[in-house]
């Protein structure tokens, strides 16, 4: 009883920083969802359904898919990507390991407006990037790199890499790479040690890495507000204009509590399935 006590008494701090910062947040935002707007942009009196009633709008669908396209899409990329790179910092010299790992960081000293608007100039229709593809034919003077599906999943792979790197590298650092000989030695090849025993090895690192990737792209505002163009317009897009242009607090609260189901209910099932799994349940 009396370690039990020690260990509530250490975990308070952390549990109350918990429960007020995000857990009172959450709940308030599916509370003032219920809640009617009045004509001020403030929070009516009483309860009522018609904000979930709005959220049919035929709008909606298009850019709720663009939003779990484009995220899905930015975290296999990055997962992709993330695996050989993590996988060459874990297998270089601890010397080169530092300066690998300082160029994930770099980007984390910038200001992250400032490299948004960065990669606009990059690609904007008069910039170095558009001169170089035409000159050597990968594009023509009529093609346009910016407010396009495209120049967002560029940007958002670039901004969320360093979260899919640094999981990835921590996993790979510990693997037991004796394991990938022993399989090479009785007789696999390459690809299949790489598929049956460096991945469930990494597995963990690659949950965390999906995890890291996935839930920010869901919630991108910027990347699209700035390089995506109307057409390109995702949740969080719409999340901003019904919370600051139209005023509309209870619809804003509606679109982030849509939001954050999308996220928690699959990560929900997930916890459970496994928890079924380890106990041996069907």
């Amino acid at each position: 009883m009396l370690r039990r006590l020690k260990e509530w008494l250490l975990s308070i701090p952390s549990l109350a920083w918990l429960v007020f910062f995000f857990l009172l947040p959450t709940l308030m935002v599916f509370v003032i969802a219920f809640k009617p707007a009045n004509l001020l942009g403030d929070i009516g009196e009483g309860w009522t359904l018609s904000t979930w009633v709005e959220l049919g709008n035929p709008n909606y669908p298009a850019i709720v898919w663009r939003t779990l396209r484009l995220s899905f899409y930015c975290t296999a990329v990055c997962i992709l990507l993330g695996i050989p790179f993590s996988y060459c910092i874990a297998r270089a010299s601890e010397k080169c390991q530092r300066w690998l790992l300082m160029l994930v960081i770099i980007p984390f000293w910038t200001n992250f407006l400032i490299r948004v608007f960065a990669w606009k100039a990059i690609l904007h229709p008069e910039g170095i990037l558009k001169h170089v593809l035409v000159s050597v034919g990968l594009a023509t003077p009529d093609t346009m790199l910016l407010y396009n599906e495209g120049a967002v999943l560029l940007v958002m792979v670039y901004t969320y890499l360093p979260f899919a790197i640094m999981p990835l590298y921590a996993a790979i650092e510990k693997f037991d790479f004796s394991l990938i000989d022993a399989a090479l030695d009785l007789g696999s090849t390459v690809a299949t040690a790489f598929r049956r025993v460096f991945v469930p090895g990494i597995r963990r690192g690659i949950q965390t890495a999906i995890l890291m990737v996935l839930i920010p792209a869901l919630g991108s505002y910027v990347i699209p507000d700035i390089l995506g163009g109307p057409t390109s317009e995702m949740l969080g897009n719409k999340i901003a204009q019904r919370a600051s242009t139209d005023r509309n607090l209870p619809h804003a609260a509606a679109l982030s509590a849509l939001l954050c189901l999308g996220v928690m209910l699959p990560m929900l099932v997930s916890t459970l399935v496994l928890r079924r799994k380890k106990r041996g349940e069907p």
